[in-house]
């Protein structure tokens, strides 16, 4: 009986250490998981928020990733503050999600069913940048072979009423993850090329923050890649 239990136990630890082995064959190679970097707050209770959200990653195949809860004056702090309350990178690595709509968009387009030619745009850019809305207006024009003219572009930022209604998310709490619409999302090309290639967005709510595996979030989100920004 003995010999059957020791049997079974070295079963078992052998596909223990063989779903490890898979589950770090996932990640990017040579890329170390976010939370080995950043140590979990378990001292927080996740939120509905956070739960729905890490749902919504994991069952699309985003396993790299991290949440943290930050001071309600966070924003009120300076970014390398921030960056050290995160355990970011870089204050380059800390990036915000914003709501633009398109101003002089046709009558016909009023929503967001055909991406390259949406009524509304959410970008992703760093905090240390600044964006370049002109830039999008000409790869808008380019990734509709330049069927339609460049007057019919003019993205701007959308009204904060228009961005809780369409994300579900209040300001400073807008995050891609989740919306309540399917808004196309535009990512700058500079957040790409950060390293290591990880990157800080909006959590869901004000004083939740979300940590990301840039190649986990774009096989997920599947943005625009453009750059679109300026130091």
């Amino acid at each position: 009986m003995e010999a059957a239990l020791a049997e079974l136990e070295r079963v078992q630890t052998r596909i223990l250490e063989r779903i490890s082995k898979l589950e770090l064959s996932h990640l990017p190679q040579n890329a170390e998981p976010i939370s080995s970097s950043f140590p979990l707050n378990n001292g927080d209770a996740s939120t509905d928020v956070e739960t729905r959200l890490s749902n919504i990653l994991r069952s699309n195949g985003v396993n790299d990733f991290i949440f943290k809860r930050v001071a309600s004056d966070y924003y009120d702090w300076p970014l390398e503050s921030r960056r050290d309350a995160l355990g970011a990178a870089s204050v380059h690595h800390l990036c915000k999600s914003i709501v633009l709509v398109n101003t002089q968009a046709p009558s016909n387009v009023i929503d967001c069913s055909d991406w390259n030619n949406s009524k509304y745009y959410v970008v992703v850019v760093q905090y240390t940048a600044r964006f370049n809305a002109e830039t999008v207006k000409n790869f808008l024009y380019t990734v509709n072979n330049g069927k339609i003219s460049k007057k019919k572009f003019n993205l701007r930022l959308a009204p904060e009423e228009t961005s809780i209604k369409l994300t579900g998310y209040e300001h400073n709490a807008v995050t891609c993850i989740g919306m309540q619409t399917n808004i196309p999302v535009i990512l700058d090309e500079a957040i790409v090329k950060l390293n290591p290639d990880v990157f800080w967005l909006g959590g869901g709510e004000v004083d939740l923050k979300l940590g990301i595996r840039t190649s986990e979030f774009i096989n997920f989100v599947k943005p625009f890649i453009v750059s679109c920004s300026g130091s």
